[in-house]
């Protein structure tokens, strides 16, 4: 069996998309290094995706386990940027 790299999980990849993102703040990147920095943040970003993804499953296949099958979204809390 192959050696898989494995994946960073969900913390490790949120803290190192917030560096990536204080570091392109900075403004002290040449313009390469901004878009290497912006593409590996681009994949951090689905990673997290992915991990959020995956626990919202997990969550649902345990509350259909405890029988309460009826899923509330969030409230919108009105702290997210934008």
């Amino acid at each position: 069996m192959a050696d898989t790299p494995k994946t960073p999980d969900f913390e490790q990849a949120l803290a190192a998309l917030e560096a990536l993102v204080e570091k392109m703040e900075d403004g002290d990147l040449s313009l390469e290094a901004s878009l290497s920095a912006f593409e590996q943040g681009v994949k951090l970003t689905q990673e997290c995706q992915r991990a959020l993804g995956e626990a919202q499953q997990r969550v649902q296949v345990l509350m259909q386990q405890d029988g309460a099958t009826r899923l509330v979204p969030f409230a919108d809390t009105g702290d997210s940027p934008g």
